[in-house]
């Protein structure tokens, strides 16, 4: 379940699958967070874009209870083709575990830093959806002694997006991950529901999880609002939870801007 917490907020989580209108030649801004949704669409070639964001979770089972705060979420993406961007990212966490309401452990540091890419591979048209492949390294490394893992950590995925109408859209992952705790695959899936209720605010509803190869699965739901302050700047907050066992709560907060080349 750590792991998975880790991975999608290091990942930042995911686009609403929606464009807001702008009367600019300048493409929109889209984002992979808040969600657990990976947009298929690449920055601009000569963009950067920040996506960074805070958020805390909590469990609690037979008077355990853990809670993980991560802080300076970040992801950086760069366009370095028309096709083509490199990705970094990186968060630092603090886990808190009590028993009967006493703290026995704290844990605080970097996760490790992720290195990756992601290409766009079609363009939608009608009924074929955007396609994009997406790939990151985590390098154990370069994280703190509380949050290193035992293996070095990869994952890929594609991702899929369709336009349903003028204001919503649907966009969903298929892919997996290795290492981290385990040498073990685990198969992971998102799907995600945006809806532009306004031109600058939107709405999101998603379910999300894993499959381990030896191991149960893990799934969940989140839903949230992002607001776009300029057309390049969006704000977003998220609240979610576990549908398995493994997550009561889940709280996040964010802001997104992109660097176009001049």
């Amino acid at each position: 379940m750590k792991q998975l917490v880790t991975l999608t907020s290091l990942l930042m989580l995911a686009n609403t699958a929606i464009i807001f209108a702008q009367e600019t030649t300048t493409p929109g801004l889209i984002t992979d967070r808040p969600d657990a949704t990976e947009s298929p669409t690449v920055v601009p070639k000569g963009s950067l874009q920040v996506e960074t964001g805070a958020y805390t979770t909590t469990y609690e089972e037979n008077n355990i209870e853990e809670r993980v705060w991560g802080y300076n979420t970040t992801l950086l993406r760069y366009g370095i083709l028309d096709n083509l961007e490199l990705r970094v990212g990186w968060a630092y966490q603090e886990v808190e575990t009590k028993i009967n309401d006493q703290e026995v452990s704290s844990l605080n540091g970097m996760s490790p830093l992720l290195f990756g890419a992601k290409v766009a591979i079609a363009q939608e048209n009608g009924w074929k959806p955007e396609i994009g492949l997406i790939g990151h390294l985590f390098l154990p490394f370069t994280a703190s002694t509380d949050f290193k893992p035992e293996f070095t950590s990869a994952d890929f995925r594609f991702a899929f997006n369709h336009t349903l109408g003028e204001r919503s859209g649907i966009a969903y992952n298929l892919g997996g991950q290795y290492g981290g705790d385990s040498p073990e695959l685990a198969y992971v899936y998102t799907i995600s529901y945006g809806y532009a209720i306004t031109d600058k605010l939107g709405a999101y509803a998603e379910v999300y999880g894993d499959l381990p190869e030896d191991n149960r699965a893990n799934h969940f739901w989140d839903a949230g609002l992002t607001y776009a302050i300029a057309p390049l700047v969006q704000l977003d907050a998220t609240i979610g939870q576990s549908i398995t066992d493994g997550q009561d709560l889940l709280v996040s907060a964010g802001v997104s801007f992109r660097i176009d080349k001049k």
